[in-house]
């Protein structure tokens, strides 16, 4: 079989194994039309870094590769580049890490003798020293980061995780906001991203607030999509999709105008009965505008009520 069948079977019982309730795999599985509309959306370009630090069992980074290898001619070059150079993870859980990696592998990405795209451990530690060119993840859903360790009289015991990077505006034990500050350290000064995020980050204020003021400060906070619930397998969350990109550093607010589509309103999906589809997003692509954001039209007014 060609290496392509076999990757799109392996998707497939990653997707199998996501649905089943009870091995809770799902938290390590976006769903896939959401990825792909993310991908759509950034348009990432052959010979720029990709990285996603919770990359789960590999979404993004399948994608992103698809896109590239699909919409470019690439000399051999390129392709040695896409295979070997462009995509950078983190992964916390060691089984999901594994699946990872025979995904990865499976879709000819990385080589299982010698460049492993993938690392295994807390990307949110330190500074990894890379810099890339886009950064497309759905950090896990959680608020805080915690910490497991055995006490004197030999109980297990929890204590919040809180990350001191010098690089960090804040300190926090929201692991939201963590991976929110950790992905605009390591993108490019013109680097562009696309985070889900819960609405906690949205709203809630103390440090939320002090990542959302530095974020439209320094980069270039152009989009939210709000995203209906009954996607994720874990039920009820409320999530969105962020676009960002980066800026270089200047005294100015480089977020001008923030522009929102709302996928929420009067949307109703289930993961068995009525699972969401590439089709149900193509509406949010196009009026995304990727080849030029700023032609972007709105679609909502008073006499829309009912555009998004």
């Amino acid at each position: 079989m060609s290496s392509d069948v076999k990757g799109e079977i392996y998707e497939g019982l990653l997707q199998k194994n996501a649905e089943d309730v009870k091995s809770g795999a799902g938290q390590y599985f976006t769903p896939r039309p959401l990825i792909r509309t993310m991908v759509k959306c950034l348009r990432p370009e052959p010979m720029k870094t990709i990285a996603d630090p919770c990359c789960g069992s590999g979404g993004f980074f399948l994608a992103a590769h698809e896109y590239i290898a699909n919409n470019y001619s690439l000399d051999r070059e390129q392709k040695e580049f896409l295979k070997n150079n462009t995509f950078y993870g983190n992964e916390l859980v060691d089984s999901t890490f594994k699946l990872c990696l025979i995904n990865l592998y499976l879709h000819n990405i990385g080589d299982i003798y010698g460049n492993v795209p993938v690392t295994l451990g807390d990307a949110l530690l330190s500074d990894p020293g890379i810099r890339v060119d886009y950064v497309m993840t759905n950090p896990p859903f959680g608020k805080k980061s915690s910490i497991t360790f055995t006490n004197e009289e030999g109980e297990q015991e929890e204590e919040d995780l809180v990350y001191n990077r010098q690089d960090f505006w804040t300190t926090t034990s929201n692991k939201q906001l963590n991976f929110l500050q950790h992905i605009n350290t390591i993108l490019k000064p013109t680097g562009k991203a696309a985070v889900v995020v819960p609405d906690n980050v949205l709203f809630e204020g103390g440090a939320g607030e002090d990542v959302r003021e530095k974020l439209l400060q320094t980069t270039d906070l152009h989009t939210i999509s709000r995203l209906p619930t009954g996607i994720f397998y874990k039920p009820g969350v409320k999530a969105n999709v962020i676009f960002f990109d980066k800026r270089p550093a200047s005294p100015e607010m480089q977020t001008k105008s923030v522009w929102i589509y709302d996928f929420r309103t009067n949307i109703h999906f289930t993961l068995k009965q009525n699972p969401m589809t590439d089709r149900n997003l193509e509406d949010f692509i196009s009026y995304y505008n990727p080849q030029n954001r700023y032609e972007r039209t709105e679609t909502w007014s008073e006499d829309n009520p009912e555009g998004r």
